[in-house]
Formats: structure tokens, sequence, C-alpha cells
């Protein structure tokens, strides 16, 4: 077990992976950064924007809107998130969320065990062209114990 540092970084100093068109990430510490224990970053999230249906098997996820308004589905549930508003998303149970807003919108997002970083170094230049191959995108997800469900969530 290595010491851990301390981080003391501006609102844009980080990390700085894509996922896929319009999500931009900005890890703030990685599990290599905390001993495996977590992940905390931003996500800059596109207009109507946001990942497809998925789940961790084995990562749990955590969510706060700094801005805009979201569409969060867990399990078969659909909730409304606001400015502020938080959600806890558990491992082995489906989930996506949506940017409702015209505009970009920022959460918080945190996984626990760390090491998301990862997941997400390989899958940006995947999917930054806007239309990846899914069969690929499909592999690198169960690579990294997650597996694609469904499709992006819809704005009704």
């Amino acid at each position: 077990m290595t010491s851990l540092q301390s981080r003391v970084l501006t609102p844009k100093e980080g990390l700085k992976l894509q996922s896929g068109p319009g999500r931009d990430l900005i890890f703030k510490v990685t599990g290599e950064d905390t001993n495996g224990a977590f992940d905390y970053f931003i996500v800059e999230v596109a207009p109507y924007g946001g990942p497809p249906l998925h789940v961790h098997h084995k990562q749990e996820e955590t969510i706060q809107v700094l801005k805009g308004k979201f569409k969060v589905r867990i399990g078969d549930e659909i909730f409304y998130l606001n400015e502020g508003d938080f959600a806890y998303l558990p491992s082995k149970i489906p989930h996506a969320f949506l940017n409702l807003t015209d505009q970009e919108a920022e959460i918080i997002v945190v996984y626990t065990p760390g090491g998301g970083h990862k997941f997400y170094e390989e899958l940006g230049p995947l999917t930054r062209n806007g239309s990846p191959d899914k069969m690929v995108v499909a592999q690198l997800f169960e690579k990294y114990n997650m597996t694609l469900i469904g499709p992006p969530l819809s704005k009704d």
C-alpha cells in the first residue's frame, strides 16, 4: 500500500477524459490516487445527452447535480433531479441518466471502488466520433465489469 497524497485543485484542474460526444470528464481523484478506494469526477453532459442503460457489476455509483436537470433511471424507477439533488446507483442495478436541458449540464460522480478512469481512457477514443462500433463498446463495458443493457433515455 502506498502513502496517500493530499490534493487541492481548481475547478478545471484534474485528469481530463472524454466519454462520448459531449460528455467530458474531469477526474479530481482516481483509484490510483486513493489506493483503489474511490473515483471522484465532474461530468460535463451535452444538451439532451447521457449514457446508455447499463449496469455496474462491482462498482457503486453516486451522482449529484451541479448544473441542469436530469432524468435518472434506477432499476425500473424514473426520478427527476434538479441542481443540488443526489442519487445513489447501487451496483447490479441497471441505470442511466439524461440531461433534460438544451444547455450543457454538470454532475459530480463518485465510483467505489475506484479505477473507473481506466474505462474512460479507452472509451473516449472509441466514441468521440459519434458512431462507435456497438460490439466493441459492449466488449469494453464487459472488460470493466459492466454490461450495456439498452439505449440512452429519451426526453419523454
